[in-house]
């Protein structure tokens, strides 16, 4: 007899991990119990007791013997795990039952490449530098890109270095033209004097030459007003605004993932390739 005892919790950061989400999107359960041993330390005997099965068949589907194709035991697999609801949305399955007010539109949950908002680039400074630090390819888009890339504390410098001379790793920079009208036109939002600004963007080009014999890195300066600031790691992207009350750091931060037909990480990084496309290369 199968008695359903607590939910296993997996942390929330481990729900936004790449592998994890391909194998929701793949269906593959044996991969999502191995993770929930992986990351909650769930026993075999422990996923069973939550989800509603033997252990028995706990062990043969993470060991590729059986396959889950019925409905009703992905909803109970999202239950047992307690699955967050653009976990479930991956799985193919509707929210949970507990819906929050304010309806679909409102819910992030709902668009599951949305995975997580923070505050401002400091709240999300650790999990940044991780995906950073494992990352093949880096992409940043900013105005000056001194507090992410071009000092000795910034957020992405200690990330850069690679053994065996940053094989591996490539690195497109995109800062401000310092003698484009529209850093005029940011300096002055921004309460800071042209030549501040300016004397900021050819520092971090200064500073960040000094890594190219570390990785791959190239620096551009592009010329349009900036409104998006993005720092991409590989599948994963940070994005935040530019606006006339806050510098990029202060915006908020939204966590957003590759999925397989959302608009969102191709829109961004098509908006990436086409300043990059019209940008002059400095380093």
């Amino acid at each position: 007899m199968v008695t359903t005892l607590a939910a296993v919790e997996l942390p929330v950061w481990a729900w936004e991990r790449a592998d994890v989400r391909q194998a929701l999107r793949s269906r593959d359960i044996g991969a999502v119990f191995r993770y929930a041993q992986q990351y909650a330390g769930a026993s075999q005997a422990k996923i069973a007791a939550a989800i509603g099965m033997t252990q028995g068949r706990v062990n043969e589907i993470i060991n590729g013997r059986r396959e889950v194709s019925r409905l009703d035991v992905y909803e109970r697999i999202a239950d047992g795990l307690d699955m967050p609801d653009d976990a479930r949305h991956l799985l193919g399955l509707a929210a949970s039952r507990e819906k929050r007010s304010g309806g679909a539109a409102f819910d992030l949950a709902a668009f599951p490449e949305v995975v997580r908002v923070y505050a401002s680039q400091a709240s999300a400074r650790e999990e940044i530098q991780q995906n950073a630090r494992a990352a093949q390819q880096l992409d940043v888009l900013a105005v000056r890109g001194l507090g992410l890339i071009g000092l000795n504390d910034s957020l992405l410098r200690a990330c850069l270095p690679r053994e065996q001379d940053g094989h591996g790793l490539q690195v497109r920079i995109l800062l401000l033209d310092p003698e484009s009208r529209a850093l005029a036109q940011r300096a002055a939002e921004i309460g800071e004097s042209t030549e501040s600004l300016a004397g900021g963007v050819r520092l971090a080009e200064a500073r960040l030459r000094e890594l190219a014999a570390t990785c791959d890195i190239q620096v551009y300066r592009y010329g349009m007003l900036p409104t998006w600031r993005v720092i991409r790691t590989d599948s994963t992207m940070f994005v935040g605004a530019f606006d006339a009350g806050w510098e990029g750091h202060e915006s908020a931060t939204y966590k957003v993932m590759e999925t397989p037909h959302g608009p969102l990480y191709r829109g961004f990084r098509r908006m990436f390739d086409a300043i990059l496309d019209g940008a002059e290369r400095t380093v």
